[in-house]
């Protein structure tokens, strides 16, 4: 490879983050490049369930008042810094996708001017597309798709909300949100950013871009586990616009007051539903204390140079094979890498899971490899490119058995 092995190793010495790597409980032998799906386990977070399994065991149900029912609120506002957001603007509730319904209904439901039009964006995740036709489909709302690589701005006309991802799955791109939310608010509309490839992965200022709404989850980059509950912003001065349509009784005003009448709560709680799960809480709550220590301009600056890394290792051998690089230059990039070969990229993908190097695939032909600071050394990077190139050279991702397919890919 272009890159030696000692300059890699000298890298690592020099990483202010390098000592991360220790709170982490990673399989030995484990290459782990898909923490843009699901992130790997804080060791804190075991003992943290336990000590709530514990709680539970000894305390029964007084354990809702000693942490457990407030912690949307708690965990929103040790997520809020990482977000560029301030205190009580952010709650950690339900899942990115019961999200954007409650903020379509909230903003729609404040709306008089007549627009109808929800837009999402073609190429983005599908949930964020489905959710709102759906919501569209109940409502006498009209649901378009943004082209992909489309201009926004001839797309605006009639729309009242538009769903945008900081961070394209596929691609990983990165928008400009703090232009295009400008661009949205001149046309008359609103925008729900989904942070579901943001947050953790790179500096997010919702603040400082003049951002009113986003969404996101917190079972990727912040590594809160598997169904880790997801996060809904909402600016300071827009908490008090109405109902959101999921009126569940932990976001009413009063919900021990057992009142017939529904009445929001008056800030950001009035976006929560109905009760959650206490054990998956924790394990989130000893990430984000994690997170607290992290200093995210050193995290960005080393997501860059690990990516770049990466795609150094194996310009040479990507052409030889013909698969094509689709990565975003670094000014644009959110913290993956994104290879296209539609013909074998699910079985390299296998091959190399295989050899216990973990990224993922999606239709069509996409290999993704997500990039964690936290855990991953810059070694870690040049060895998963090694077995790369091998996988490739050696075909051993022609085997018969890389090519049997799973529910989940």
């Amino acid at each position: 490879m272009s890159v030696s092995l000692d300059h890699v190793r000298e890298l690592d010495r020099q990483d202010p983050l390098a000592g991360f790597k220790q709170r982490f409980a990673l399989p030995e032998g484990v290459l782990y490049l898909d923490g843009n799906s699901l992130g790997a386990q804080p060791k804190r977070a075991r003992e943290a369930v336990s000590a709530t399994m514990d709680q539970w065991r000894d305390e029964l149900i007084k354990g809702w008042n000693q942490g457990w029912f407030d912690a949307p609120e708690r965990l929103g506002n040790k997520l809020a810094p990482l977000l560029g957001a301030r205190e009580g603007e952010v709650i950690v509730t339900d899942n990115i996708t019961l999200n954007i319904f409650k903020l379509l209904g909230y903003i729609t439901g404040q709306r008089r001017d007549g627009r109808r039009v929800v837009l999402s964006e073609g190429g983005n995740f599908p949930t964020d597309g489905y959710i709102a036709q759906g919501y569209c489909r109940f409502g006498d709302y009209e649901h378009r798709f943004l082209p992909e690589g489309a201009d926004l701005a001839e797309h605006l006309d009639g729309v009242a909300v538009v769903v945008l991802s900081e961070v394209n799955y596929r691609t990983g791109r990165r928008r400009d949100m703090a232009a295009i939310t400008r661009l949205v608010h001149a046309h008359g509309a609103e925008v729900i950013w989904d942070l579901a490839h943001s947050a953790g992965a790179l500096p997010v200022d919702l603040n400082g871009c003049d951002a009113r709404y986003a969404v996101g989850c917190t079972y990727k980059y912040l590594n809160g586990g598997p169904g880790a509950p997801a996060f809904l912003y909402v600016h300071r001065d827009h908490q008090d616009g109405g109902w959101q349509p999921l009126s569940g009784w932990h976001g009413h005003a009063a919900p021990f007051a057992f009142d017939a009448d529904y009445a929001p709560a008056g800030d950001i709680t009035r976006f929560r539903t109905g009760t959650h799960s206490a054990l998956i809480y924790s394990a989130l709550e000893a990430s984000l204390d994690e997170w607290a220590d992290v200093d995210m301009a050193a995290l960005r600056e080393k997501s860059l140079a690990m990516t770049e890394l990466f795609r150094d290792c194996l310009a040479d051998v990507l052409e030889r094979f013909g698969i094509e690089d689709i990565t975003p230059p670094a000014h644009e990039r959110g913290s993956q890498v994104a290879l296209i070969d539609e013909a074998h990229g699910f079985a390299i993908v296998q091959a190399l899971i295989a050899r216990g190097v973990i990224g993922d695939y999606r239709e069509p032909g996409l290999l993704r490899f997500g990039f964690t600071p936290l855990y991953l050394s810059f070694e870690d990077v040049w060895q998963a490119a090694r077995h790369f190139r091998e996988v490739l050279e050696s075909g051993e991702y022609r085997e018969p058995r890389f090519n049997v397919r799973s529910a989940v890919t």
